[in-house]
């Protein structure tokens, strides 16, 4: 599977442009403290390297949901991990690897308005618009890709293809 992989932004593209979104929400944040809820798994790689290159304090939280069966969304979300601290009247980015349909993030941020945070904005490494189904306001955008299956930088095929350092697509 991973031998059809075709290289759709290499690893500067993918850092320089982490930076630049860095540098975006720290100038949004600024004198702010920021929780930083990081999507398990596919965003760990992007969360880690914007955080290496932002000067805002941040509070770093995990969450894990899950509407992927290979390469195919069932529809049902469920909520694998929740957070672990409170997060009323926080300043509260959600960090995610890929937004296709939209459904599992809007159910993501309709679950999070529900504990009360003092805002809440997304920032999303890849964002497949073509495929949304749903209307879900993105604050932070690093690529608009393809309707392609996307792998690389913390994306995944049935968790193969993480580690790869860059963002990629499975040729068919």
């Amino acid at each position: 599977m991973l031998e059809n992989v075709k290289v759709l932004y290499g690893e500067e593209a993918v850092q320089e442009r982490i930076a630049q979104l860095a540098k975006q929400i720290d100038e949004d944040y600024a004198e702010k403290t920021l929780t930083v809820i990081c999507v398990l798994k596919g965003a760990v790689f992007f969360t880690v390297d914007l955080l290496k290159q932002m000067k805002t304090q941040v509070s770093l939280e995990m969450m894990q949901v899950s509407s992927y069966e290979g390469t195919e969304t069932t529809g049902k979300i469920t909520i694998k991990k929740d957070l672990e601290q409170d997060i009323s009247g926080k300043d509260v980015l959600i960090v995610e690897d890929i937004v296709d349909t939209g459904y599992t993030l809007q159910y993501l941020k309709e679950y999070l308005q529900t504990k009360q945070p003092n805002s809440l904005k997304i920032a999303v490494l890849t964002d497949k618009a073509e495929r949304r189904k749903v209307d879900v306001k993105l604050d932070y955008t690093g690529f608009v890709i393809p309707n392609e299956f996307i792998v690389g930088y913390g994306m995944d095929y049935d968790e193969i293809g993480r580690n790869l350092p860059y963002i990629g697509y499975i040729k068919s």
